[in-house]
C-alpha cells in the first residue's frame, strides 16, 4: 500500500511534454548536447581494454639468494635464465630457418629506389643466395676450423644480412667494419682477425681497404663488391695481391660448387663485434649464437602477451648493422618470419622510407627522439597551440598510465595524426636504447605516437640489452628490470659514495647474454669480466622501490678536481641539455683545476626563438658569438643544475659556445653517438685554456 501511495505522488512527464521541452531549447544548446553525446559514444565505443602487464608492476625484480644483492626478472627463476624461447631456434641459422617456415616463404628482405615502392626477396630466395655465397667462401678455403672470420663493410641493405646469413649457414663468423672507425682502426681490425675476405657494398669502401693495407704486410686476399666497380680498382687490387670480384659472380661460382650447409652449435662463435670505444683501439667482443639468441628470446618473453610478433610484422632497418642493437632487432623479426625493409641509405629521407614501408616495428635512438620532440613543439608557435598540444598530451598520458595504448582517440585524430603518419602510421612497437633519453621527451612521444614504446639499457658486451621496461610501466626515468636472460647486481664505488647496501653502485651483469671476452686480449677481458663471471659495465645504477633500474652516473669518465672532489661529467651534461637553448654539451675538468668549464652547442632550431624572448637578435652564428647570449645560456644551465640537485663544485663556472654540432663525421662522436671525450678535449683545448685563464677563483 505504501508503494502505491508513493506512486500516486510521483508524476512521470508525458512524451508530449518532453517533446515540447526539447523544442524550446536553442539550436546552440541542441548542437552542444548532440556533440557531447557523440563524443561520449565515440569515446566508449573506441576505447580499448587496458593492456595486461606481464607481472605486478609494483615489484618487477626480486633479489636472488646468495648474499650478493643480485636481482632477477620476476618472469623467470634464478636457475632458469632464458637462453632460448623456441626449442627449434638455438642458433641464428635455426632462427632464420624457423622464420622461413613461419612466413610460409613470405617476403623477407626489402629495398627501394627513390620514389619507388619496396621490392622484396622471399625467405627462400634469401636462403638460396646465402648458401651460394657461403659455398663460394668455402670454395676459397674458409671453414669453421680455418680462416673463420668474414669481414662485412657496408651500409644496411639486403646483401648485408645475406652475407651474415652465409656465415651462419656454414659456421663462419662475421666481423663487421664501419668507415667511421678510420683507416688505422680498420687496418687494426683486419690484422687482429687475420681477415682474408671482406664483403663491401661500394667501390669507395674497397678503395679505403686498399689504402689501409697498401705497402704493408696484410692478410687480405679477396674483396667481394655488391655494386659495380671499374678496371682501375681491379688493377690496384692485383698490385696488393687482392682479388676483386662482384657479389653476383661470387654467388654464381658458389652455386657451381654448392655445398651442403654445416650449421653451427649454440655455443659456437657467431660475431666479432668491434666496439667503437671513446679511447684507444676498438675491442673485438666475441659473441656466440647463444649470446644473441638469449637477448632475442628475452625480448620476446617480455612482449609475449602484450605485443606478440608474427610474420605480418615489418621493421625499418637504418640503425647500423655493425652494432648489436640493430642485429638483435633483426633477430627478433627473422625468428618470427617478419619482413625487414632497408632505408635508402640516406638518413635525411628516412621519413620518406617510413611512409613507403609503414613498419610495425621501429627501433630508435635518443637523438632521433629529441629531434622529433623539438620539431613537434617548434610547430606549436603560439601560446594557444602550445596549450592545446600540452592538454592533448595530458589526456593521452592519463589514458596511457591507465594501461590504454591506442591511436584512435579524439586527440589522435585532432592533434597527433600527423606525428603518427610521419613514422608510417602503422607502428605498434618502438624500442629506444644506446644512450639516455629525457623522461619528459619519452613520455610525450609515448603518448603522441600511441604505440608500445620500450626503453632499454645495455652494451655490446652483454649482446645488446640487459634491462628493458615492461608493458604497462610507461613512467620515464628508469630502464626497467633485468631481462629474463640475465641477473644484475650493483657493487660499491666507494670513492663516489655509491654503496650496494643503499641500492646503488656499478651495474654488473651475469647470464647467457654476457660475451666470451675480447678477441686476443685477455688483459682487457679480465678488466671487463671478473672471476665469478660478472660483467662490469662502468655505469652507476640505483634500484627503485618497484625493482626497476635507474642509470644515474658513469664510473669510467670520472675525474678529480684540484680539491679532490669526484666529478661525473656525463651526469652534468645530461642535465644541461634539458635547456631549450642547448642541444649538446661537453663538460671538462681535471685535477689541476678547481672548477669545471663547458663547450655548449646551442640548438639551431630553438636558439633564435629563445634569444628573441630575452631581447637578443641575429643569425644563429651571430647569436653564438654574442657574449650576452653566452651569459644568458650559462645562467639558464646553472639554474637547471641547481634544480636537479647538482652540488656547487659540479656546476660549470664558464662556457664557450660552438656553432657546429659534435658528429660522427667530424670525429667527436662514436658511431653509437657517444662523446669521444679525448677528441673533444683535444679539439677544444684552445677554448678550454682560454676559459680557465679568465676565471677568478
Amino acid at each position: 500500500m505504501q508503494a502505491q501511495e508513493l506512486l500516486k505522488h510521483l508524476r512521470v512527464p508525458e512524451l508530449t511534454e518532453v517533446r515540447d521541452y526539447i523544442r524550446n531549447l536553442s539550436t546552440g544548446t541542441l548542437v552542444g548536447v548532440g556533440a557531447f553525446a557523440a563524443l561520449t559514444t565515440f569515446w566508449y565505443t573506441t576505447r580499448p581494454k587496458a593492456l595486461k602487464p606481464p607481472c605486478d608492476l609494483r615489484m618487477q625484480s626480486v633479489e636472488v639468494p646468495g648474499g650478493e644483492l643480485a636481482r632477477r626478472s620476476v618472469l623467470v627463476d634464478a636457475d632458469k635464465l632464458l637462453s632460448f624461447y623456441y626449442d627449434d631456434a638455438t642458433t641464428m641459422y635455426e632462427a632464420f630457418t624457423r622464420g622461413l617456415r613461419e612466413s610460409n616463404n613470405g617476403p623477407c628482405l626489402g629495398f627501394r629506389k627513390p620514389k619507388q615502392p619496396y621490392e622484396w626477396l622471399s625467405y627462400s630466395e634469401v636462403a638460396e643466395r646465402a648458401e651460394n655465397l657461403g659455398s663460394f667462401l668455402l670454395h676459397k678455403g674458409h671453414s669453421k676450423d680455418k680462416d673463420q672470420f668474414i669481414g662485412i663493410f657496408s651500409q644496411n641493405r639486403p646483401e648485408w644480412t645475406i652475407s651474415e646469413l652465409a656465415c651462419y649457414t656454414y659456421s663462419l663468423v662475421s666481423a663487421p667494419l664501419y668507415d667511421t672507425l678510420g683507416n688505422e682502426a680498420i687496418d687494426y681490425i683486419i690484422n687482429k682477425t687475420d681477415t682474408s675476405t671482406v664483403v663491401c657494398d661500394v667501390a669507395e669502401k674497397a678503395s679505403l681497404l686498399l689504402d689501409s693495407v697498401e705497402g704493408k704486410p696484410h692478410t687480405l686476399k679477396t674483396l667481394i663488391l655488391m655494386e659495380e666497380f671499374d678496371s682501375e680498382l681491379v688493377a690496384r687490387g692485383q698490385k696488393c695481391n687482392i682479388e676483386i670480384i662482384s657479389l653476383k659472380d661470387a654467388e654464381a661460382l658458389g652455386k657451381a660448387h654448392r655445398q651442403q650447409p654445416t650449421p653451427p652449435k649454440s655455443d659456437d662463435l657467431a660475431i666479432i663485434c668491434f666496439t667503437s670505444g671513446t679511447t684507444g683501439n676498438p675491442k673485438g667482443a666475441m659473441l656466440t649464437h647463444r649470446n644473441i639468441l638469449s637477448n632475442v628470446s628475452a625480448f620476446i618473453k617480455i612482449t609475449e602477451t602484450s605485443c606478440p610478433l608474427t610474420s605480418s610484422d615489418s621493421h625499418i632497418s637504418y640503425l647500423p648493422l655493425a652494432h648489436m642493437f640493430e642485429r638483435v632487432v633483426q633477430g627478433v623479426m627473422l625468428i618470427h618470419g617478419g619482413r625487414i625493409g632497408y632505408f635508402q641509405g640516406d638518413i635525411r629521407v628516412l621519413m620518406n622510407d617510413l611512409t613507403a614501408l609503414r613498419p610495425t616495428v621501429f627501433p630508435v635512438v635518443p637523438r632521433l627522439l629529441n629531434r622529433m620532440f623539438d620539431k613537434i613543439f617548434g610547430q606549436a608557435n603560439t601560446p594557444l597551440k602550445k596549450w592545446i598540444l600540452g592538454y592533448a598530451f595530458k589526456r593521452k598520458e592519463a589514458e596511457m598510465m591507465s594501461g590504454i595504448i591506442r591511436r584512435n582517440s579524439i586527440w589522435d585524430k585532432l592533434i597527433f595524426k600527423k606525428v603518427q603518419a610521419s613514422v608510417g602510421g602503422n607502428v605498434r612497437l618502438m624500442l629506444t636504447g644506446a644512450a639516455p633519453v629525457s623522461a619528459h621527451v619519452l613520455s610525450f612521444l609515448r603518448a603522441a605516437l600511441g604505440c608500445q614504446f620500450y626503453e632499454g639499457y645495455g652494451q655490446t658486451e652483454c649482446t645488446a640489452g640487459c634491462a628493458v621496461t615492461l608493458t604497462g610501466d610507461w613512467t620515464g626515468g628508469h630502464v626497467g628490470p633485468p631481462l629474463p636472460c640475465n641477473l644484475i647486481k650493483l657493487v660499491d664505488v666507494a670513492e663516489m659514495n655509491y654503496l650496494a647496501v643503499n641500492g646503488e653502485g656499478e651495474v654488473c651483469v651475469k647470464g647467457p647474454s654476457v660475451f666470451k671476452g675480447y678477441l686476443k686480449d685477455p688483459e682487457k677481458t679480465e678488466e671487463a669480466i671478473d672471476k665469478d663471471g660478472w660483467l662490469h659495465t662502468g655505469d652507476i645504477g640505483r634500484w627503485l622501490p618497484n625493482g626497476t633500474l635507474k642509470i644515474v652516473d658513469r664510473k669510467k669518465h670520472i675525474f678529480k678536481l684540484a680539491q679532490g672532489e669526484y666529478i661525473a661529467p656525463e651526469k652534468i651534461e645530461n642535465i644541461y641539455i634539458h635547456s631549450e637553448a642547448v642541444v649538446q654539451a661537453f663538460v671538462h675538468g681535471d685535477s689541476l683545476q678547481a672548477c669545471l668549464v663547458a663547450i655548449i652547442v646551442p640548438d639551431p632550431d630553438f636558439l633564435p626563438v629563445w634569444a628573441n624572448k630575452k631581447g637578443f637578435h641575429g643569425s644563429y652564428e651571430e647569436l653564438c658569438s654574442n657574449k650576452d647570449v653566452k651569459n644568458a645560456i650559462l645562467e639558464d644551465i646553472v639554474k637547471l643544475g641547481k634544480e636537479s640537485g647538482l652540488k656547487s663544485f659540479e656546476q660549470v663556472k664558464d662556457i664557450a659556445l660552438h656553432a657546429e654540432m659534435f658528429s660522427i663525421q667530424n670525429g667527436l662522436l662514436t658511431p653509437t653517438l657517444k662523446a669521444k671525450r679525448t677528441e673533444l678535449r683535444n679539439h677544444f683545448r684552445q677554448q678550454i685554456d682560454q676559459l680557465y685563464s679568465t676565471i677568478k677563483m
